[in-house]
């Protein structure tokens, strides 16, 4: 069930456009009051909490068209912060205004509850991927989710750039920074990808893939029998 024009134009009345964000710049900090729904126009965004240390555990990374602060509907406030990660453009949707529009507008109602279904279903495999996978299949993982999530939007699955430090990518994925550079290293040296600073081409997407299943250490460790 999609939005019609009409649907799409009333929605559009109700959506603030503010000045750009810089790299560095918080969108929203943990505890602050829930006032707006953010969507990503251009740019990226880091979500992130505070952890035990002192330091902060990575939540997730956001790109054009993707929809931040779901997590803040229930409790009325921020449960994390947002942070640009390079020059970034959001939308602001008043929340009030869209639960008002919602309640009229059947089709964006259910196009809300498939975006709140899709954070949870993230969240499941974000799990899932931090509890049982390992070093190697949790960044081929990554990486074939950033393909995908381009691909979505129109552009290149095979060849982007990734805003984050190689630190920030070990953080959300529970790996050390040296075994995340060892990693690309490796897949680098074994044709899978291309990586210069920030730019990346992934140059073997099936074998990427057999990474994720656990095909390809299988076939490795049989050739070395």
């Amino acid at each position: 069930m999609g939005l019609t024009p009409d649907d799409v134009e009333r929605l559009d009345c109700i959506i603030k456009r503010g000045r750009p964000y810089h790299r560095g710049d918080h969108l929203y900090r943990g505890g602050d009051k829930f006032h707006s729904l953010r969507v990503i126009t251009s740019g990226s965004v880091k979500t992130y909490s505070p952890n035990e240390d002192g330091g902060e555990q990575v939540l997730g990374f956001h790109l054009p068209g993707e929809l931040i602060g779901l997590d803040a509907i229930q409790d009325d406030c921020h449960t994390c912060s947002a942070i640009a990660l390079e020059t970034t453009a959001v939308c602001e949707i008043p929340f009030s205004q869209l639960e008002s529009l919602s309640a009229i507008m059947p089709s964006l109602q259910h196009q809300m509850y498939r975006l709140l279904s899709r954070e949870i279903g993230q969240d499941t495999e974000m799990l899932t991927l931090l509890g049982k996978k390992s070093a190697e299949e949790r960044l081929a993982t990554f990486l074939l989710s950033f393909s995908e999530r381009f691909k979505q939007r129109g552009f290149s699955a095979s060849d982007f750039f990734l805003s984050m430090s190689r630190h920030e990518i070990g953080n959300y994925l529970g790996l050390a920074v040296e075994t995340v550079s060892r990693l690309f290293t490796r897949f680098q040296d074994e044709n899978l990808l291309r990586v210069e600073r920030k730019h990346v081409q992934l140059l073997d997407i099936p074998r990427l893939y057999d990474i994720v299943q656990g095909c390809d250490s299988a076939k490795s460790s049989q050739s070395r029998v």
